[in-house]
C-alpha cells in the first residue's frame, strides 16, 4: 500500500511519527510532505522522518491563508502526480492532522483521505476537511453533535483518551536536553509555550501572557526559577530572547523531555497542555479562545488548570499533583486512519 502523509505544523510531526513508523514496519510505502512553518521541518529532521518540503505559511489573515491553501494544494497535486508516475501507481490513501492542503489535493486527485483533529471549533478548517475526507478521526470526548455541521456525522472514527497518550506511549525522557540548555536539576523548572497568535481560532489580544512572563522573570531573580519559553514563530523568539530571566532555545528542542522533567507547564495552545497531562506534569492553560471538549473534560477532571489571571499561577505546585502518566497503543490510530480502505484490524 502507498500512503501519503502531509505535515503542516509542529504538533503534526509528533502525532504522525508513530503512524509513519508502524506503517513502514508493516511494509507499506509511506511518503511524507511537510510545510515550512514553525518547527515542522526541524522536527522532521530530529525524528529522522524523510520528507519533501513543500510550501510555507502565508500569514495569519484569512485571505493570506486562503491564498496559501490554493497555492500549496496545487503544489501537492503536482507532487503526487510526479510521484505516481515515478512509482508506477498513485497513492492509495492520504492522511493529515488538520491539513486542509492534503485533503483538498487528495480530493482533486480522487485519492481517499482521512483527517484527524482534536479541537472542534476551527470552523474554516473543518468545513473543508470534514466534507472532503472519507474518515474524520477524533477523540471520543468531542460530542458528535458539535461535528455534524461540518458534514462529519457519518465519517466519524473515534478513539478514547488523548492523542498525546498514543504518540508518547514509547517516549523515554532524555536528560541531555537539560545539559543542552544549561538547566540545573535541583532548581525549579517551568516550561512556557507562547499563544498561537497565527491561528484563526485564537484572535484575542490580552496582556495576561505579558504579565505571566514578568512574574516568571521575577521568580528567576527571587527564587532561582528556570523558565524555558518555547516560541512558535521567529517574531516571538526575537522578542522573548531580548528579555533577561528567560531561556529561549534558538532551535527546536526535545520539548517532551523538558515537560517530563518540569515542575510546571504553562501553555497558550493545546498540544503541550495535553502532553503535560499525558506525562503527569502539572499544567495551566492560558488559551483565550473557545474551549474544546477535550480541554473541558480535562479541566473538569482536575488534570488541567485554567489560568484566568497571571497572579493565580501557583509556583509552589507539587509535581505529584499532575497525576499519573497514561500510555495508549498508537496502532489504534493507524486502524482508524486507514478505515476508508477497510484495513484489517491489527
Amino acid at each position: 500500500m502507498r500512503v501519503w502523509i502531509d505535515l503542516t505544523n509542529s504538533p503534526h510531526v509528533l502525532v504522525m511519527r508513530p503512524v509513519i513508523e508502524l506503517l513502514r514496519h508493516d511494509g507499506h510505502d509511506v511518503r511524507v510532505t511537510a510545510r515550512d512553518f514553525a518547527q515542522t521541518l526541524e522536527l522532521c529532521d530530529r525524528f529522522g522522518i524523510e520528507h519533501t518540503a513543500i510550501g510555507r505559511h502565508r500569514g495569519e489573515r484569512l485571505l493570506a491563508k486562503a491564498g496559501g491553501l490554493a497555492s500549496r494544494t496545487f503544489e501537492l497535486v503536482r507532487y503526487a502526480r510526479d510521484d505516481a508516475r515515478a512509482a508506477g501507481r498513485p497513492f492509495d490513501i492520504a492522511l493529515g492532522h488538520g491539513s486542509n492542503d492534503v485533503t483538498v489535493a487528495a480530493w482533486l486527485l480522487r485519492i481517499p483521505s482521512s483527517t484527524m483533529f482534536d479541537y472542534e471549533w476551527a470552523t474554516v478548517q473543518h468545513n473543508v476537511n470534514c466534507r472532503l475526507a472519507a474518515a474524520v478521526v477524533v477523540p471520543e470526548a468531542i460530542p458528535a453533535e458539535r461535528l455534524a455541521r461540518y458534514g462529519a456525522a457519518r465519517k466519524l472514527r473515534r478513539y478514547p483518551g488523548l492523542k498525546e497518550e498514543y504518540y508518547l506511549a514509547d517516549f523515554v525522557p532524555d536528560p541531555a536536553v537539560l545539559e543542552q540548555l544549561g538547566l540545573a536539576r535541583d532548581r525549579q523548572l517551568v516550561i512556557v509555550r507562547t499563544p498561537p497568535e497565527v491561528s484563526l481560532y485564537h484572535r484575542f489580544e490580552s496582556d495576561r501572557f505579558a504579565i505571566l512572563i514578568e512574574r516568571l522573570r521575577a521568580a528567576a531573580r527571587e527564587r532561582g526559577t528556570q523558565t524555558v519559553v518555547l516560541p512558535r514563530v521567529v517574531a516571538q523568539r526575537e522578542a522573548l530572547a531580548a528579555m533577561d530571566g528567560l531561556i529561549v532555545p534558538e532551535h527546536a528542542v526535545d520539548a517532551q523531555s523538558l515537560i517530563a522533567f518540569a515542575d510546571l507547564v504553562v501553555s497558550g495552545g493545546g498540544t503541550m497542555n495535553r502532553e503535560a497531562v499525558a506525562l503527569g506534569t502539572p499544567v495551566y492553560t492560558t488559551f483565550e479562545g473557545r474551549l474544546g471538549a477535550v480541554d473541558e473534560g480535562l479541566i473538569g477532571e482536575g488534570r488541567l488548570r485554567r489560568l484566568e489571571q497571571a497572579g493565580d499561577l501557583d509556583l509552589d505546585v507539587h509535581r505529584a499533583e499532575g497525576g499519573e502518566r497514561v500510555r495508549r497503543d498508537p496502532a489504534v490510530l493507524v486502524d482508524l486512519l486507514l478505515s476508508p480502505l477497510q484495513a484489517p484490524s491489527r
